[in-house]
């Protein structure tokens, strides 16, 4: 591992909650999602407390994404989901229960696999980054692409960002969540 890469890392981990987790590839995702969030949230002059929730939700979205699956439904709640997709919703409760009271951070963080038809900007920023983000090695120019037209056509991408994961979840015969059908609905 580079030096960059290790104190990437190291920056990550000092910046998660000690209930936080994940693995050292986790911890570089996260870096990377809350550094286009906050690269995004500059070049829209983004107000400071909007742009402090998209942060915290960067930071926190992937917490518990390598918990253990017994954890992540106890903590979630839910018996009958499929497990890749309870660390969200996990998250989310146990921020709730300790305190935290920005709906939209919490909103965001709940249903950043799937994607929510009543997001505010905080949600839709974030479903984008964790898409976007540069870590990622499927459709890199295209990624790339859109990651840095997020400033100028936020709803244009937002947009584009769906209707590429719905066709993934499609053409890989993936099962269509009522929650990301809805968002589509919403948005098209």
């Amino acid at each position: 591992m580079s030096d960059a890469a290790s104190t990437e890392l190291e920056a990550a981990a000092a910046l998660l909650p000690d209930w936080a987790q994940v693995s050292d590839k986790r911890r570089a995702h996260i870096v990377r999602v809350t550094a286009l969030l906050d690269q995004w949230a500059r070049a829209m002059d983004v107000p400071p407390a909007e742009a402090r929730a998209w942060r915290d939700a960067g930071l926190l979205h992937d917490a518990l994404r390598d918990a253990p699956e017994s954890e992540l439904r106890a903590l979630s709640g839910d018996e009958a989901a499929p497990a890749e997709i309870l660390h969200g919703p996990a998250a989310a409760r146990w921020l709730a229960g300790r305190g935290e009271t920005r709906e939209d951070v919490l909103e965001a963080i709940r249903w950043h696999t799937l994607g929510h038809p009543r997001w505010a900007r905080a949600g839709r920023a974030l479903y984008m980054a964790d898409f976007l983000e540069p870590g990622r090695k499927f459709s890199q120019d295209d990624r790339s692409f859109l990651a840095a037209l997020v400033p100028h056509d936020f709803d244009g991408v937002f947009r584009q960002v769906v209707r590429m994961r719905l066709e993934y979840g499609l053409r890989e015969g993936l099962g269509l969540f009522p929650e990301t059908v809805e968002l589509w609905n919403a948005i098209r």
